[in-house]
């Protein structure tokens, strides 16, 4: 038997080694996204349970400093007293609203697997242009 394959075979085999590149590929893109978002949903639950707890504790402290400055102020400043901290905590409320819309719009979900399909992408079409 000959060692030359026929321009059949030959075609059909550098198929064959595009297909499981490509499945390849395909497949660790797949897990590197997987893996995202398993570590994503790890620091979501535990940014949510951070964050809970901060607020009750944070409350807690709001409700002792204010009820604290309305009674020492209660005999000559009571209304005063009462409106700056009612101020002081809507200005703080409406800022922290404001930061957490700023962080919530930034994209960080699967980012790494985006960047490396568009890496993906360039590799292809640069090879497919040197061709």
């Amino acid at each position: 038997m000959s060692e030359s394959q026929g321009p059949a075979q030959r075609l059909f085999g550098a198929g064959k080694r595009l297909l499981g590149s490509l499945l390849a590929t395909g497949e660790t893109r797949l897990r590197l996204a997987v893996l995202e978002l398993e570590e994503e949903r790890a620091r979501l639950i535990t940014l949510l349970l951070l964050a809970g707890i901060s607020l009750l504790l944070l409350l807690l402290g709001l409700g002792a400093l204010t009820t604290l400055i309305i009674v020492a102020f209660w005999d000559s400043y009571r209304l005063a007293a009462i409106g700056g901290c009612a101020a002081v905590l809507l200005i703080g409320g409406l800022g922290l609203a404001g930061w957490v819309l700023h962080l919530a719009r930034r994209r960080t979900l699967l980012v790494d697997t985006l960047k490396h399909l568009a890496l993906d992408r360039e590799l292809m079409e640069t090879r497919s242009e040197e061709r």
